[in-house]
């Protein structure tokens, strides 16, 4: 099976309204600019979009949430932006906010085909509406359902033609559980090579669980903000 595409528009290909996307990345680190771009050119709305944060105003996710592509966020961090917020307050957006841990394990757990799992993390606070609740050891935990997502797109510092992915230092965070989690992974790297060139004991992600790869382009790698020290401070 051929996995390689030629660019992000071929990617996402078969990515229809209404989709649940699980978007890699951490904070602005690692995010698939590419495919988030692509996404935004195709003009595919009510999306689902399950991803640690929310991008900022002017990149990442943030350009979905600007052109109301997207219907609905899974997320834990979404501070920084202020799009976001006046969707949410507006009643614009449905918003389902996860402790960072829980989403990571919702995401492995999706990958690994165990369903549903207990975690203490949100008991006694919003987070635990609706949830099943039960004791162990004394300490009441949440149920928290497995996350599965129609498409996976992820980023890569380098991967092979047959869909085998290392990630670099932040960027491995949420990359590699949402990969796994995808019924369709898409994978942008910054470094394609031939199959058998990359180590095996460095892989992350074997490429089992990526369908779709192709080599991105012209990434800024932003980061959130921006800290100066004054001179002579």
């Amino acid at each position: 099976m051929n996995k390689v595409v030629s660019n992000a528009a071929e990617a996402i290909e078969g990515i229809t309204e209404g989709m649940t996307l699980l978007v890699g990345g951490f904070g602005l680190c690692g995010i698939p600019e590419n495919s988030i771009a692509a996404l935004v050119n195709s003009g595919v709305k009510n999306l689902i979009c399950v991803s640690n944060n929310a991008g900022v105003d002017d990149f990442g996710l943030g350009l979905l949430l600007k052109k109301r592509q997207v219907k609905k966020m899974i997320s834990s961090y979404v501070g920084e932006n202020a799009e976001f917020e006046r969707q949410l307050l507006a009643g614009e957006l449905e918003v389902e906010l996860v402790p960072q841990g829980t989403l990571a394990e919702r995401c492995r757990a999706g990958g690994a085909g165990i369903p549903a799992f207990y975690v203490p993390a949100g008991y006694g606070t919003e987070v635990a509406e609706g949830k099943e609740i039960r004791e162990f050891n004394g300490k009441p935990h949440l149920l928290e359902q497995a996350i599965i997502g129609d498409f996976a797109i992820i980023k890569a510092w380098k991967g092979d033609t047959h869909g085998n992915l290392i990630y670099r230092a932040t960027a491995n965070n949420f990359n590699q559980p949402m990969a796994m989690a995808g019924k369709i992974t898409i994978a942008e790297v910054e470094d394609l090579v031939p199959a058998g060139t990359l180590d095996p004991a460095q892989i992350h992600t074997p490429g089992i669980f990526v369908q779709r790869i192709f080599e991105g382009k012209n990434y800024e790698k932003r980061i959130e903000k921006l800290t100066e020290k004054q001179v002579g401070s």
